[in-house]
C-alpha cells in the first residue's frame, strides 16, 4: 500500500503534466514572503485571463517539467516556486502578473514556455506592455474600415456639391 504523500506527489504530478498538454504555455513564478491571501487574489486576476496558478513541491514540478520535454525550465524552480497555466491568451496573464508584481515586490517572474519557446522575465515583461487581442482587433478592423469611410464620406460630398450646383441651376432658371 502507498503512502499518502506518494499519492499526492503523484497526483500533483499527473495534474502539471496534463495541464501542460491543454495549455499554451507556463510562467514560473516565485512567491517567497507572499502572503497567502495576496496569492488568493493573484489567482483571482489570473482567472480573468483563463490562467491558473498552482503551487507544489519543487521535487514535482521538475520531474515533471523533464518529462514533459521542458528540462530547460528546471533551472529556474528553486525555492517557493509556483507554475502559472496559461491556457488562452498570455498578453493578459502577463499583464496580471506584472501589475502584481508592482504592488507586491516579493513576487518574482523567472520566465516561462510560451508556444515551443522558453522566454525569460524580460519577454514577459515586454508581453505585458502590448494590448490585449481584443483591441489589436479593433486597430485591424478601423484600418480595414478606413479606407472604405473615406471612399463613402467623399462620394457624399461629391453628390452633396452635384445636388448644390441643380439647386443653384434652379434658383437662376426661377429668376
Amino acid at each position: 500500500m502507498k503512502k499518502i504523500g506518494l499519492i499526492v506527489k503523484e497526483a500533483s504530478e499527473s495534474r502539471i503534466k496534463s495541464t501542460l498538454k491543454e495549455s499554451e504555455g507556463v510562467f514560473i513564478i516565485k512567491y517567497s514572503g507572499v502572503a497567502s491571501p495576496d496569492l488568493c487574489s493573484l489567482r483571482q486576476a489570473l482567472k480573468s485571463s483563463r490562467a491558473s496558478l498552482f503551487v507544489v513541491k519543487n521535487s514535482v514540478a521538475r520531474r515533471a517539467l523533464k518529462e514533459s520535454t521542458l528540462e530547460p525550465l528546471i533551472k529556474n524552480i528553486d525555492g517557493p516556486c509556483g507554475l502559472v497555466f496559461v491556457k488562452d491568451e498570455p498578453v493578459g496573464v502577463s499583464q496580471a502578473l506584472c501589475a502584481f508584481t508592482k504592488e507586491h515586490e516579493q513576487l518574482k517572474l523567472e520566465g516561462g514556455f510560451l508556444n515551443d519557446k522558453i522566454i525569460e522575465t524580460k519577454d514577459i515583461e515586454h508581453m505585458s506592455k502590448l494590448p490585449s487581442k481584443e483591441v489589436l482587433r479593433a486597430w485591424v478592423v478601423g484600418a480595414l474600415n478606413s479606407p472604405i469611410s473615406g471612399l463613402v464620406i467623399t462620394l457624399n460630398q461629391v453628390l452633396a456639391k452635384f445636388v448644390i450646383c441643380l439647386d443653384q441651376i434652379r434658383e437662376k432658371k426661377g429668376k
